[in-house]
């Protein structure tokens, strides 16, 4: 994640008892597992959400205790349950064209390398797809073409969000943020039962491989070097250590002249060993960081 925002919902009161048993030290079991498996901080006051998110994961599964259902997850690393869990406490916030002072930034970059194979940019909390499809549509648009020399990977933890970015169908209130042209250039306008509806051309949709990945695990599928990086409002959710972790993870996946995108509410002065500001939330790798 673009990536996640953890929202609570009310807590109970009297008048609406819990339907599970949930005391602090449920919560405190999650807290301790979501960072393991995930790097995600949750603070505190996401107690309630915490529980109404998981709820639906204990009413899913048959069972009737916070305890016993997070028993099931440490009894088994590979349960299967785990990709709900995380699922469950992350929701993906994003728009097209979000953090729109990033893209002539990007696009600049893009233009003024010479490579001997495809330019490669990765969005590694790809959410629902809006930002590389923003990332493909600013690079034909700067090639005055459909098939740019471009590759894009888009991966996140959460496999929902990333099989509606797959898909590249979006609801028309979605796509409010592009004008017209962008919307005639890019963009197939759905008809009859999937009126109100558009799909990214499958032209654009070529450029994008989507993959699931957890910036987490100890280790990364087999990643080529990318021109730049694209991951945004995903530090806020790591404490220190994880986020130096993650960064670090990154910094060998960045070609020495590559670019690394953050968020707005994002800075990397707590590794500057590894990277540098080169602009408005978009740093250069140090190279002595390789």
């Amino acid at each position: 994640m673009s990536r996640t925002s953890l929202a609570s919902p009310p807590a109970a009161t009297a008048s609406s008892p819990r339907e599970f048993d949930y005391g602090p030290a449920d919560f405190a079991r999650v807290r301790r597992m979501i960072h393991a498996r995930a790097g995600i901080a949750l603070a505190e006051s996401k107690e309630a959400m915490v529980y109404s998110r998981l709820s639906r994961r204990l009413r899913a599964c048959g069972i009737e205790r916070f305890r016993d259902y997070l028993d099931t997850l440490e009894a088994d690393a590979g349960q299967p349950e785990w990709e709900q869990f995380i699922n469950a406490l992350t929701t993906n916030l994003t728009s097209f064209f979000r953090e729109p002072h990033h893209f002539p930034v990007l696009v600049r970059h893009l233009r003024g390398l010479r490579r001997n194979r495809p330019l490669r940019v990765w969005s590694c909390a790809a959410s629902t797809g809006e930002e590389p499809y923003s990332i493909a549509m600013a690079t034909a648009q700067a090639w005055a073409s459909l098939s740019p020399p471009l590759e894009i990977l888009a991966t996140d933890l959460d496999t929902r969000v990333l099989a509606t970015a797959e898909a590249g169908i979006y609801d028309q209130e979605r796509l409010d943020r592009l004008d017209t042209e962008q919307l005639q250039r890019y963009f197939l306008r759905g008809t009859g039962p999937n009126a109100g509806k558009a799909r990214v051309r499958p032209e654009l949709r070529a450029l994008l491989r989507f993959e699931p990945l957890n910036l987490l695990a100890p280790d990364w599928p087999a990643l080529p070097t990318f021109d730049a990086i694209f991951c945004r409002n995903v530090m806020i959710y790591f404490d220190k250590p994880t986020q130096h972790q993650v960064l670090r993870k990154l910094a060998r996946v960045l070609e020495p002249d590559g670019l690394l995108f953050v968020g707005h509410s994002e800075s990397l002065m707590s590794a500057s060993d590894l990277f540098r500001l080169r602009a408005q939330t978009v740093y250069e790798r140090v190279k002595a960081a390789a």
